[in-house]
């Protein structure tokens, strides 16, 4: 790897998960709703930012490996072009995508449709090149949310892309995302062994 990765291209992984959950560097386990020694699925305490949730089949997970220092070095700036990206990848399906401005210092991000969360946001960052990423639910059981406070947030419910758009497929989803996410950084879209690397300059 060169030492200051500047010159390494950016990459963006996509995928489905199988059943697990997933705890942010401060995530508190008040939130779970299930005994630890005897979880319904594998629990992770991983390096991101956020509380607890849960990934699973039909839900698109999204690993963006940007270098910002190529983009703009600015983890605000970041989240929320992320969040465009969804945004714009639910508007390929008439759904309208919105983020929760007025309540940003509350933790509220991600990409909402009413009171209604269709996909989480969980960053980490090491000199300025981000690891995770983002989460859409797309044709998803939800029911694995059940057994947790989703992000930590009491008050509000978690949505999915095909109660809307009940012909949709994470495939076809996989599709827009990268499309969206090329045209949101200015980057080109380049396939490879199934998924899709990035390149900045174009």
């Amino acid at each position: 790897m060169v030492e200051s990765g500047r010159d390494l291209p950016d990459v963006l992984i996509l995928l489905e998960h199988q059943p697990v959950y997933t705890l942010g560097r401060a995530s508190s386990e008040e939130h779970l709703k299930f005994d630890l020694q005897n979880p319904p699925w594998d629990v992770h305490r991983i390096e991101r930012g956020g509380e607890v949730t849960y990934h699973g089949p039909g839900q698109v997970v999204g690993y963006p490996i940007v270098n910002l220092r190529n983009h703009k070095k600015d983890l605000r700036w970041y989240i929320r072009s992320l969040e465009q990206v969804i945004i714009n990848t639910l508007a390929k399906y008439d759904v309208d995508g919105t983020r929760k401005e007025l309540m940003e210092f509350q933790g509220l991000t991600g990409v909402w449709n009413g009171e209604q969360k269709l996909a989480a946001i969980g960053l980490g960052a090491s000199k300025w090149v981000t690891m995770h990423g983002f989460a859409l639910n797309v044709t998803e059981d939800l029911s694995g949310f059940d057994q947790i406070v989703p992000c930590g947030i009491k008050e509000k419910s978690v949505g999915c892309l095909n109660r809307f758009a009940p012909e949709v497929t994470p495939k076809q989803v996989r599709k827009d995302l990268s499309d969206c996410f090329a045209e949101e950084f200015s980057l080109e879209m380049i396939p490879f062994e199934g998924t899709y690397a990035v390149e900045a300059g174009v």
